[in-house]
C-alpha cells in the first residue's frame, strides 16, 4: 500500500473515531438528562390523583432510555473492538421493538395485523442475534486453534 493510501486511511479512521466519539457523548448526556428527567417526574406522579396517564410516561421514558443505553453499548464496544458488533445493534432493535409493543399494548391500540408484524419482526431479529452469537463463537474457536498452532 502507497504512502498516500495509508494516510486517508489514518485520516479515515481517525475521523470516524471522533464522529463514534461525538454520538456516544451525545447518548451518554441523553441517558444522563432522561434519567434526570425520570426522577424529577417521581413527585408529580405521587400528588396525581390520575396515575395511569404518568405511569404511561414513565413507561414510555424507562424503555427508551433501555434503546439509548444498547446503542451506547454498541459504541463503546466500537472504541474497545474498532468494529461494531452485529450483537448490540440488534439488541438495540430487539430492545426498541419490545419498546413499541409493550407501549401498544399499554395504551391497547394494536390491531392484530401489526402484532403479527411485530412479533415477525422480533423472530427475525432473534433469529439474527443467534446466528450472529454462533458465527462469532465459532471466530473465537478458528482464533484459538490457529494460535495454539504456532
Amino acid at each position: 500500500m502507497n504512502p498516500i493510501s495509508q494516510l486517508a486511511l489514518r485520516l479515515f479512521f481517525r475521523f470516524t473515531d471522533v464522529i463514534f466519539a461525538l454520538m456516544l457523548a451525545v447518548l451518554s448526556l441523553a441517558i444522563l438528562l432522561g434519567t434526570a428527567k425520570l426522577f424529577l417526574q417521581l413527585w408529580p406522579l405521587i400528588q396525581s390523583r390520575n396515575l395511569t396517564g404518568s405511569y404511561f410516561d414513565i413507561i414510555t421514558d424507562v424503555l427508551s432510555l433501555f434503546v439509548m443505553i444498547e446503542l451506547s453499548r454498541s459504541l463503546a464496544e466500537y472504541f474497545h473492538l474498532q468494529r461494531l458488533r452485529l450483537t448490540f445493534i440488534v439488541d438495540a432493535a430487539i430492545v426498541s421493538v419490545l419498546r413499541d409493543v409493550m407501549i401498544g399494548l399499554f395504551k391497547q391500540q394494536l390491531t392484530v395485523e401489526l402484532i403479527l408484524s411485530l412479533s415477525a419482526l422480533l423472530l427475525v431479529l432473534g433469529a439474527l442475534r443467534t446466528s450472529a452469537v454462533l458465527v462469532f463463537q465459532r471466530e473465537r474457536l478458528i482464533d484459538r486453534t490457529v494460535q495454539n498452532k504456532k
